[in-house]
């Protein structure tokens, strides 16, 4: 496995794991879509020209995995990560999330922020397998008009709807 850095060159062939990453995330809202390859290239070219690193797995001659750091010094925030499903349990997320750690180091921390689905388990599984356990805050928001809430949610003694 190798892990490059993606510059514009790469957009092409990293925006289907950008594009399947935002249909993982619609399956946590009960939501299926198809991947959009052209709206994954965008995402990507966005980032950089934000100046986010995304740092991308390459294996088997192929772009398997990807994450996206957004740097707020000294902050490190991790604002994607995906790895293909027949890749997974492999050790690519280990590799890029020790990218993203090493990236944090650089500007003198020793921890990277994530934002977590709080339906996503693997993810979150994923994380305290990296000793990632302490939650740091919590996003609330009203309903949008017309929104079905169906689930409920506890943190500690508080229930959100979601």
């Amino acid at each position: 496995m190798n892990i490059v850095q993606l510059t514009d060159d790469e957009l092409a062939a990293a925006a289907p794991l950008a594009a399947a990453f935002r249909v993982a995330l619609k399956t946590y809202k009960g939501i299926s879509a198809a991947p959009d390859i052209n709206a994954g290239k965008d995402e990507l070219a966005e980032y950089l020209q934000a100046n986010y690193p995304i740092f991308a797995a390459i294996r088997d001659q192929k772009y398997v995995g990807y994450i996206v750091c957004r740097v707020e010094e000294p902050t490190v925030w991790i604002e994607s990560i995906y790895v293909i499903e027949e890749y997974r349990r492999t050790g690519i997320a280990s590799a890029l999330l020790h990218k993203a750690e090493e990236l944090a180091n650089s500007y003198g921390e020793n921890t990277v922020f994530n934002y977590v689905h709080p339906n996503n388990d693997a993810m979150i599984a994923f994380l305290k397998k990296h000793d990632y356990t302490v939650l740091n805050l919590i996003e609330i928001r009203k309903a949008f008009p017309g929104e079905k809430l169906s689930t409920k949610i506890y943190v500690g003694n508080n229930q959100f709807d979601y």
